[in-house]
Order: structure tokens, then C-alpha cells, then sequence
């Protein structure tokens, strides 16, 4: 069985409250102070979070002789699809940097490159192609990690 986990549910909720709040008008509007001060607590905590949470093996794990390979992968995996992804959409697709910007960010689950993106680029596009792009990417991360576990563990 596919399970969407621990996220899944507040992503579908946020997504149907986005679609379906106005049409049964419950009131989903966040003055952009508010939302501004939401973004960067909510941001702050999960990076703590997310420190404290691998920091506690970091370096017995990146100093084996295997941890070095299992970072050369991961840089590998990370910047090559990346690096990929944007040269098309960039120069074959001609969509502007800020939404490819936005876009990768949310493909990689990236918010802290959302953060500096949003930043050093004016406007809301960034933004509005990040969340175009992440609950999908999100979806079929959980549910393709989960499928390929199935075929190879049968």
C-alpha cells in the first residue's frame, strides 16, 4: 500500500482551502506582513529542526570512507538534474529566471534557495512557480520512493 505520510495531509488540505475556500467563502486571506512574518518563522524553526536533527551524526558519517562517496552521490544527483532542468526551461523553453528560479527550488524541496531567491529577485514569480511546482513534487517523490520499494524488494 502507498502511503502519502506525515505531509500529505496538510498538503492536501492546503491545496483544496487554496482551491475551494473562496467558492464556499471561508475567508483564507493573510495581510503580507502577516504572511511575510509566517514564511520566515516558519523557515527559521524548520531549519533549526532540520540542524539538530542531522547534526547529531554529521561528522562520524562524512568522515568514514564511505560518507565521502555518499556526498559525492548526493552532490551528483543534486546538481546534475538541476543544472539539466534549468538549461532547458531557461534557454529552450525561454521562461523567464525568476520562475525557473522558483521552479527548481521547488522540485528540490528547497526553501532556504527560495528565501535567497525571493531576495535577490524582484516580484512574485519565484514564489508562485515554487508553489506550482512543489505539492507535485512532493506527491511523486513519496509515491515513486515507494513504488521503486515495492519492485525491489519483490
Amino acid at each position: 500500500p502507498v502511503k502519502l505520510g506525515l505531509a500529505g495531509g496538510p498538503i492536501i488540505v492546503g491545496i483544496l482551502l487554496g482551491t475551494f475556500g473562496p467558492r464556499i467563502h471561508m475567508i483564507t486571506y493573510t495581510t503580507r506582513s502577516a504572511n511575510l512574518m509566517l514564511r520566515a518563522l516558519g523557515l527559521s524553526m524548520y531549519l533549526a529542526c532540520l540542524g539538530l536533527d542531522a547534526g547529531a551524526h554529521f561528522f562520524d558519517t562524512v568522515f568514514r570512507p564511505e560518507g565521502l562517496l555518499w556526498i559525492a552521490l548526493g552532490a551528483g544527483l543534486t546538481i546534475v538534474p538541476t543544472v539539466l532542468v534549468g538549461f532547458v526551461a531557461f534557454k529552450m523553453m525561454k521562461i523567464d529566471f525568476g520562475t525557473v528560479s522558483g521552479m527548481l527550488c521547488g522540485s528540490m524541496a528547497n526553501p532556504m534557495a527560495l528565501n535567497y531567491v525571493n531576495d535577490t529577485i524582484p516580484g512574485d514569480n519565484p514564489s508562485v512557480a515554487y508553489a506550482t511546482v512543489y505539492p507535485l513534487c512532493m506527491f511523486l517523490r513519496v509515491i515513486i520512493a515507494q513504488v521503486l520499494l515495492m519492485f525491489l524488494l519483490n
